[in-house]
């Protein structure tokens, strides 16, 4: 067999979170050394690996031809899930980007996700706008990780079809608000890279909301109480 390459930390998290023996579209896939990795470890069946942009399409066809895996990898030009047909995939893959575009990508191809049995997100920022759209477009959160790769945090979501409102069901308002922000599963297991991402959050928010005591402005009123509204969440997120 050939010898994989090693996925990065956050990559790996992301490997982690898809089944065996499925077909998955890597959108936005870069050099596809996701897709690449998972062929050659006999995990996937086959995949798409999807780019908007001319540079990345050919680095990611290299890496298949590299590997040989024309056979397993499609590499595909489009924007978002215009890569894919309905029922042609079990599981979206979008990693890398912030998490307001994946949410414009997601709605904008929603009658491509008929079929699919997994979305696996990790956005670099704004995770909790995709809790948002996932609870509001009928996919249930069903597992979270959180990785701190050279200094960096990043959030990976899992989503099944199903209720999105089951992982808040029995949270008052306030519980429902901080789960969102943060992480329903993430804030149930609290572990250490949580604990200091959401501490460097905090400090952040605490520097911007000092600035921000400066102006009088309405609209600086108004991100004042938004800012806020986030400390109060995130201190009772990071509290013992």
């Amino acid at each position: 067999m050939r010898e994989p390459q090693s996925l990065s930390k956050r990559l790996a998290a992301v490997a982690s979170f898809i089944p065996i023996g499925t077909r998955i579209a890597d959108i936005g896939t870069d050099h596809a050394y996701l897709p690449v990795y998972l062929a050659l470890q006999g995990k996937i069946s086959t995949a798409i690996a999807g780019d908007v942009n001319e540079g990345p399409l050919a680095l990611a066809k290299a890496h298949v031809q590299q590997y040989q895996l024309e056979s397993v990898i499609d590499v595909r030009k489009g924007d978002g899930l215009e890569v894919i047909a309905p029922g042609e995939v079990d599981v979206i893959v979008i990693a890398g980007m912030g998490g307001s575009l994946m949410q414009e990508i997601l709605s904008r191809g929603q009658d491509k996700l008929e079929g699919v049995r997994r979305l696996v997100v990790q956005p670099n920022v704004s995770a909790h706008v995709l809790r948002m759209w996932m609870m509001e477009h009928g996919w249930e959160l069903k597992g979270e990780k959180i990785v701190d790769e050279n200094g960096k945090y990043y959030e990976i979501l899992m989503a099944e079809p199903g209720d999105g409102e089951t992982p808040y069901a029995e949270l008052s308002s306030q519980e429902k608000a901080r789960a969102i922000l943060m992480g329903p599963f993430l804030l149930a297991e609290k572990n250490e890279v949580f604990k200091r991402k959401w501490q460097q959050e905090y400090e952040l928010r605490k520097r911007i909301l000092s600035s921000l005591k400066k102006s009088e402005s309405e609209a600086s009123q108004e991100k004042r109480e938004h800012i806020e509204q986030e400390l109060r969440l995130i201190e009772g997120g990071i509290a013992p």
